[in-house]
């Protein structure tokens, strides 16, 4: 099978033929209809201090995966060959495209204690989108910000993670404050109840935020965030556009502004998530490429290009 494989920090991906996968017991191989790329395949790619995060390398990267169950291993009774599933990169099976080869590949071997069933009212594209960028939302805006209703919550980037993370904090009736230089999807903000959008968080001067969930992670993101955050408000820190953050320590102090960070989530956050999408309440906007596109693809991401969630659909 034709997998595009990461070989090396500032190493184009290589496009190589592997041996198809055999599922070993607790197992199972998962055909790959949908594969979300994210922007930690762009920092894998461009930055070595990805290289620690891997298990193992060369890789097949992609570790945000839906798709239909080929074939079952030896004790495996919960699920069977023809299931929709989708693929929790969080779990103690490992994660795809870093524990071993994920999404931007045909098929996946995986542990069954990874497995989310997908519902039927959700389709392969919003299936893996949910995996990382839903999931990870979910968890920062619910279980790490602990937003609740009538709290004012300031989401710094609408991308693929914050789309999803301020909609969730609306649906939890929150009034909901989104930081976005991309003038151009600002519309999208109202569409997902908003009550406004401006270009840094910092131009919210009457606002006094209780929570800031930062899912872009640009260093001076966060510094902002720590800098306006009302007194013994939370911070939470999702994105890691940059590894490196500094921000003013008597911001910190002087606010005791509660940082934290937010990574991943749970199969439990993942079925929120589907829950919302199943009901219709939750209809993230993605962008769909094809297999032979992702190189050119993460490039686009890079280059801040790309509305939405963008999926590999196969």
């Amino acid at each position: 099978m034709k997998s595009w494989r990461f070989t090396g920090t500032n190493n184009p991906l290589e496009l190589v033929e592997l041996p198809d996968p055999v599922a070993g017991p607790g197992q199972v191989v998962v055909d790959v209809k949908a594969a979300g790329i994210c922007h930690t395949d762009v920092g894998i790619l461009t930055d070595p201090g990805w290289m620690s995060m891997l298990g193992q390398v060369p890789v097949t990267l992609g570790h945000e995966d839906a798709g239909v169950i080929s074939q079952v291993g030896g004790g495996v009774t919960d699920f069977q060959v023809g299931d929709r599933v989708a693929i929790c990169p969080t779990t103690s099976a490992g994660c795809p495209g870093s524990s071993f080869d994920g999404g931007f590949g045909p098929k996946i071997v995986i542990g069954t204690q990874a497995l989310v069933p997908i519902p039927d009212e959700v389709d392969f594209v919003k299936g893996a989108a949910a995996t990382d960028a839903g999931m990870t939302s979910y968890a920062a805006v619910v279980r790490r910000g602990g937003v609740k209703q009538g709290d004012k919550v300031g989401i710094i980037g609408l991308g693929g993670l914050g789309q999803i993370g301020a909609r969730v904090a609306h649906l939890l009736g929150a009034e909901v404050y989104v930081a976005e230089i991309k003038e151009d999807v600002w519309p999208l903000a109202e569409e997902l109840g908003a009550k406004d959008v401006r270009r840094s968080i910092k131009d919210f001067d009457d606002v006094r935020f209780d929570v800031i969930v930062d899912f872009a992670g640009f260093g001076d993101t966060t510094a902002d965030a720590v800098d306006v955050i009302k007194l013994g408000g939370v911070v939470v820190l999702v994105g890691m556009g940059k590894l490196d953050v500094t921000f003013d320590a008597k911001s910190l102090i002087v606010n005791q502004c509660d940082l934290r960070g937010s990574n991943g989530g749970t199969p439990e956050d993942i079925k929120g998530v589907y829950e919302l999408m199943r009901s219709g309440e939750l209809d993230p906007v993605t962008t769909t490429v094809g297999f032979d596109e992702i190189p050119e693809a993460i490039e686009r991401l890079e280059r801040g290009e790309v509305k939405g969630r963008l999926v590999v659909a196969y």
